[in-house]
């Protein structure tokens, strides 16, 4: 099991009421949100392994330098010498060392990769996996490495953190039109304003699932542009031609990465903590009583 930890705790924060805090008044809900996210992933699902994966750089370089407008409108102050910082909520960017001192207590991987996003840790782990993976993530952008026939599949939470939509190749179908080996394609063609991601103007999501349809994949797409003889329409033809330098370089940056340099560290899931000193100090400076009692009692039972 793969988490997409800075979503996860986006989504915690968001859904818990900044009304939990800590014995001095600081808020602590994504704290204690993900805690209560993990408790029930573990408790539903049982995985071998967990690896709760962290945006070392979320938003490299290398995939600015292709799209400069890639997450640009979510910058709060440009870095020259290392990743820009990310525009977050006042209360929330307090909690984040926290949350990464209680994981590494527990005993639970956390992977970040310098100059790579969670999203390219998770495409690694999911390539190098030899059994089935659930990756849990409040991105579809993750919905391009399901694959049935390995057993890939996302968990997305579609209320607070304590619904899921299981995600398999079917239910992409269903709602996309493509598979999972699809729907980077479909992505970058559609667009994403929340990324930055220009997209083939006039090229909406209905239309980009058609066009895969008949022409399979990007490629092909491509191929048909230089073919008058491709069902395309001349306003299609034309959209498809002016975006060809978006199109050249935009595979690159939607994909996830495959090959990230992945730390050699353990990802079983612990069944008791690493560090239990450690770990009661925080529990009782950041007051956080049931939420990591719970996920205790369900990592040792």
């Amino acid at each position: 099991m793969l988490l997409d930890t800075a979503s996860l705790y986006f989504r915690a924060y968001f859904g818990v009421p900044d009304s939990v805090r800590a014995p001095d008044g600081t808020p602590v809900n994504a704290v204690r949100g993900l805690l209560d996210f993990i408790d029930r992933l573990v408790k539903d699902h049982r995985p071998d392994h967990l690896v709760a994966c962290m945006d070392a750089d979320w938003r490299p370089h290398w995939r600015v330098e292709l799209i400069p407008s890639y997450k640009a409108h979510r910058v709060a102050e440009e870095r020259p010498a290392g990743p820009d910082e990310e525009e977050v909520p006042d209360t929330l960017s307090p909690q984040v060392p926290v949350i990464e001192a209680v994981l590494d207590a527990l005993g639970i991987a956390r992977v970040g990769v310098a100059g790579y996003e969670a999203d390219d840790v998770i495409g690694t782990y999911t390539a190098r996996a030899t059994g089935p993976v659930d990756i849990v993530t409040g991105d579809r952008d993750l919905y391009q490495l399901v694959d049935d026939a390995r057993g890939v599949r996302v968990l997305y939470p579609v209320k607070g953190v304590g619904t899921l939509n299981l995600v398999d190749e079917a239910a992409l179908r269903k709602k996309y039109g493509v598979d999972g080996g699809g729907y980077a394609d479909l992505a970058l063609l559609r667009g994403d304003p929340s990324d930055g991601l220009p997209g083939v103007p006039g090229i909406g999501e209905k239309t980009a699932a058609k066009l895969l349809a008949e022409f399979g994949d990007l490629a092909g797409i491509q191929a048909a542009v230089g073919d008058p003889k491709a069902k395309l329409t001349p306003t299609q033809r034309k959209r498809l031609t002016e975006a060809a330098p978006y199109l050249a370089v935009a595979p690159k940056v939607v994909r996830v990465a495959d090959d990230v340099p992945l730390p050699d560290t353990g990802t079983a899931l612990p069944h008791g903590p690493r560090d239990a000193g450690a770990l009661d100090a925080l529990a009782a400076r950041w007051g956080l009583g049931g939420s990591l009692q719970r996920l205790l009692t369900t990592l040792t039972t």
